[in-house]
C-alpha cells in the first residue's frame, strides 16, 4: 500500500506527518534500476537521462547489471540478487513503482516483483499486450530491439504476457542494419552518434513497414531509442511506443492529480 500523501495546499490535513525509518528523501515516485557501467552516453529522451521526464525520478545503479548480463540469454544470480536489494531500497525510500533500465530486464520480472509490494515495470515490452489488444487482430507490431536476435528466444516476452509472437515483427541489432548499436553500444566502445542511431532506426522501421503493410504500431525496446521516436513517427505515421511512454503512463497512475476547473 502507498503511504498517505501529504500535499501542502489550502486544504491539506491538519495532522502530524510520520517519518519512515531509514528514509532519506521524499517526493520521488519512480525508481529506475540502471546498469552498473553503461558504456554509452545518455542523450535527452533516453531513460537514463533525468531531463527526459517532467517529474523527479530516482536512479539506483545495479553494479552487476550489464549488457552481457541482462540482454544475453540466461539469468544472472548476481544481477537478480542485487536488483532485488535495489528494488527494496527504492520502495523503502518512497518510490511507488520500479522501472527496469533495459527491455530485457523482463527476464528478471517474476522474481523481483515477488520481493516488493509496489508495481514493477521492468521492461518497455510490458506495453505489448495493451498495444496488440488495441489493434485489429490482423494488425502487427514491429519491435525494434537492441538485439533482435535474442528476443524471440528470451523469457522476456513471456514474462511480459506475450505467448504468441505471430503478430510481432522483431528487428534491431544484428537482425537489422543499426551499426551504432552493433558496432558501438553493444560492443561497449564508450560512445556513439545519437543522430546516426536515429537515422538507422528510422530506416529500419521504414523497411519493415514497407515490406509488411499490416504493421499498425511501433515499439522501440531499448532505453536509448526514445530520442528516435519523433523521427520514426514522422517517417511512418504510426503510433510509436517506447520506455518514456510507459514511464509517463505509470507515473500518471501512481501520482494522481486533481481535476481543476468549473462547471
Amino acid at each position: 500500500m502507498y503511504e498517505p500523501c501529504y500535499v501542502p495546499s489550502h486544504d491539506y490535513p491538519d495532522q502530524r506527518v510520520e517519518c519512515k525509518k531509514n528514509r532519506a528523501f521524499g517526493g520521488v515516485a519512480i525508481g529506475i534500476l540502471l546498469f552498473g557501467d553503461a558504456p554509452y552516453a545518455f542523450p535527452p529522451g533516453s531513460l537514463e537521462n533525468a531531463t527526459s521526464f517532467k517529474y523527479p525520478v530516482h536512479y539506483r545503479i545495479v553494479k552487476a547489471a550489464s549488457v552481457d548480463a541482462v540482454v544475453k540469454p540466461g539469468a544472472s544470480d548476481a544481477v537478480l540478487e542485487e536488483s532485488i536489494l535495489a528494488a527494496k531500497e527504492l520502495e523503502n525510500q518512497g518510490c511507488r513503482a520500479i522501472i527496469g533500465g533495459c527491455g530485457y530486464y523482463a527476464n528478471y520480472l517474476p522474481q523481483i516483483r515477488k520481493e516488493v509490494t509496489i508495481p514493477c515495470f521492468m521492461s518497455s515490452l510490458m506495453q505489448l499486450p495493451v498495444i496488440l489488444n488495441s489493434l485489429p487482430s490482423d494488425r502487427k507490431v514491429v519491435v525494434i530491439c537492441a538485439d533482435g536476435s535474442v528476443l524471440p528466444k528470451a523469457d522476456a516476452l513471456k514474462n511480459c504476457g506475450v505467448s504468441d509472437q505471430s503478430r510481432l515483427v522483431i528487428g534491431g541489432g544484428v537482425v537489422s542494419d543499426i551499426p551504432e548499436m552493433t558496432d558501438e553500444i553493444l560492443k561497449g566502445t564508450g560512445g556513439y552518434n545519437p543522430k546516426a542511431l536515429e537515422r538507422s532506426v528510422v530506416a529500419t522501421v521504414e523497411k519493415f513497414v514497407k515490406e509488411d503493410p499490416s504493421i499498425g504500431a511501433v515499439l522501440l525496446e531499448c532505453t536509448l531509442y526514445p530520442p528516435c521516436s519523433y523521427a520514426v513517427q514522422r517517417a511512418v505515421n504510426l503510433p510509436v511506443f517506447d520506455f518514456i511512454t510507459m514511464v509517463d503512463w505509470v507515473y500518471s497512475a501512481v501520482v494522481k492529480q486533481p481535476f481543476l476547473g468549473y462547471i
